[in-house]
């Protein structure tokens, strides 16, 4: 009886625990969208953002922050397949696979801010990329590294080794049963692994301060040269993403408006990504319907 009533207390307080963290968590988000989501519009949407001037909008920026995404996508996300290839399919257990999820390790615990200054000393300095996209990328893929090549190595073990086995059996080699039977079928797994990164590095901040830059100059959409720093698809021009210019916005004061611009990029940027992740469960949920039902 009374290891039942134990029981019982035990997890009540574990509920009660549970509760209030969401309750915080649900709380600071509402309170984030009820003050900023009255300032969202088309304009604000669109617009450039303006410095001692009332109006200003996150068009340029919020252009950026999914620019930059994608390209940190294009650099970390091949880099970190074969990386979860190699080490769910073809590590030994030896000193070099060690270091390697070691590394990893070291990797995911370091703070965005420490990963900043890295891309600053040797992207910006060093490499003198100065003050990109570019930069800003190479530092992301950094940043985001450990939890994608976690991801696809997580997502790759959880087939299970039955399916290896039979395209063994089949007569194909082991590069082809793992490109064409155990990759597709950890597709979902993957695919919900590098939405929910984008997410992370969407809302980024820390370590594009000191790489991708505080400034967003004007782009001209009908130059598409890549060499041009007013080019869009320019990566050697600089890129004041969304996050960072929040930051900025209550850092410097210099927008009379400010307070209003702030909630509604901090609306912005929490929608985006919320989305980031229903997507990816949405994503994931779908695919896996679907190749199961295939």
């Amino acid at each position: 009886m009374n290891a039942k009533r134990s029981d019982k207390i035990a997890t009540g307080i574990l509920y009660a625990i549970s509760g209030i963290i969401v309750l915080i968590l649900a709380s600071l988000l509402l309170y984030i969208l009820v003050r900023g989501v009255p300032h969202i519009s088309w304009e604000f949407l669109t617009q450039p953002s303006k410095a001692y001037q009332v109006g200003g909008g996150i068009g340029i920026q919020l252009f950026n922050s999914f620019y930059l995404l994608f390209i940190t996508m294009l650099i970390s996300f091949p880099i970190s397949l074969g990386a979860g290839i190699y080490l769910s399919e073809y590590a030994q257990k030896n000193w070099v696979t060690d270091v390697i999820r070691t590394s990893i390790e070291i990797l995911s615990s370091l703070p965005s801010v420490v990963v900043g200054l890295f891309g600053f000393l040797v992207f910006v300095i060093q490499f003198e990329y100065g003050f990109s996209i570019l930069s800003g990328a190479l530092a992301l893929t950094f940043f985001n590294l450990p939890l994608l090549t976690r991801n696809v190595e997580e997502s790759l073990q959880a087939v299970h080794y039955t399916q290896r086995e039979a395209g063994l059996a089949l007569g194909l080699s082991r590069w082809e049963t793992v490109t064409r039977i155990v990759v597709p079928e950890a597709t979902p797994g993957i695919l919900t692994g590098v939405i929910l990164s984008s997410g992370r590095i969407f809302g980024e901040a820390a370590a594009l301060i000191y790489t991708a830059g505080q400034s967003a100059p004007a782009l001209d959409f009908s130059n598409w040269n890549p060499l041009s720093v007013s080019s869009p698809i320019s990566i050697f021009r600089q890129a004041e993403t969304l996050a960072v210019h929040i930051w900025k916005i209550n850092t410097e004061g210099t927008m009379p408006d400010g307070a209003a611009v702030s909630a509604g990029a901090s609306a912005v940027l929490i929608i985006a990504v919320l989305l980031f992740n229903f997507g990816a469960r949405a994503a994931g949920k779908r695919l896996y319907k679907k190749m199961t039902s295939a």
